[in-house]
């Protein structure tokens, strides 16, 4: 894994990493990290991958090695262009774009712009809202609760609380052993590849403006505009996204030719079950290729 050439979008710099054989085969293949991650997320995926195929892998801005400045519209439609931007300036040429949780979510939304451009999108425990998870809370009590919590997230004191609390390493530990089944992944790698950035200057801006971020473009009608092959991997014991319920509401809005997988394994499968994740990319891939 390399560092490729520095690009930037929107004048900040990303980093991204390229791999690949000589003669690769079909698309290329861009990875994209969740939430809090980066590309070192990725770590057991691009070298079996880029056996094969081109394989790149970005840090969205805001997380890991990207730049993280302040008075960005950090939220779907950022990270959407910045995926896209990559795809049309850096890859050139037709691209299936992967992402876990946050990043399914972008490479969702990157995927129905991309037109030609876009071979396939693979979502793995994707997050986003659908349409009918927007609706405005009903009776007093619901909007009680929303505006006080909300009102408490937004104190700055609390916030900083909360993050100072989020990036110490024991607890980032102890987040990601809730979310993986098998635990044997959970490594001090893995561990210093999340708590690294958070260290940069600009982080605690970043995550600040999670508490402000729009929902974003419901599933639903991104599923409705995307003209590309979509592969669903579902790591089927994710404490966070629930991936049992949510399987309903993807099955009703996904595309008809659209192919399914659950593992069991938890938020993370791409890097708890690699081997079981890489597996049926490149089988996926491959009927594509």
């Amino acid at each position: 894994m390399v560092p490729i050439q520095p690009w930037s979008h929107l004048g900040h710099p990303v980093h991204a990493l390229q791999e690949a054989p000589e003669h690769p085969e079909g698309p290329a293949i861009l990875l994209v990290h969740g939430f809090g991650a980066s590309t070192d997320h990725w770590r057991h995926n691009i070298p079996v991958l880029a056996e094969r195929y081109e394989v790149h892998a970005l840090d969205l801005l805001g997380f890991g090695r990207s730049a993280k400045p302040a008075g960005l519209p950090y939220g779907g439609a950022l990270w959407r262009d910045q995926l896209a931007a990559y795809v049309r300036e850096r890859i050139g040429r037709p691209t299936v774009i992967a992402g876990n949780s946050l990043g399914g979510y972008s490479a969702l939304a990157a995927g129905t712009v991309l037109g030609d451009l876009a071979a396939g999108v693979v979502l793995l425990n994707a997050a986003g809202p659908f349409s009918d998870e927007q609706a405005e809370p009903k009776g007093w009590g619901a909007i009680a609760r929303r505006t006080i919590g909300s009102a408490l997230l937004k104190s700055p004191v609390l916030q900083r609380l909360l993050f100072e609390n989020l990036r110490r390493p024991a607890t980032i530990r102890r987040t990601l052993n809730q979310v993986y089944v098998d635990k044997t992944n959970v490594d001090e790698e893995l561990v210093e590849a999340i708590r690294r950035p958070s260290l940069d200057p600009g982080a605690f801006g970043v995550f600040r403006t999670v508490f402000d971020i729009p929902s974003g473009q419901p599933l639903d009608e991104l599923f409705a505009q995307l003209h590309c092959p979509l592969l669903l991997l579902w790591g089927i014991r994710d404490p966070w996204i629930n991936a049992a319920g949510r399987r309903a509401a993807f099955q009703r809005h996904a595309p008809d030719a659209t192919t399914e997988l659950v593992l069991d394994a938890g938020h993370c499968p791409h890097d708890e079950v690699p081997d079981q994740v890489n597996s049926a990319l490149l089988e996926w891939l491959k009927a594509r290729s």
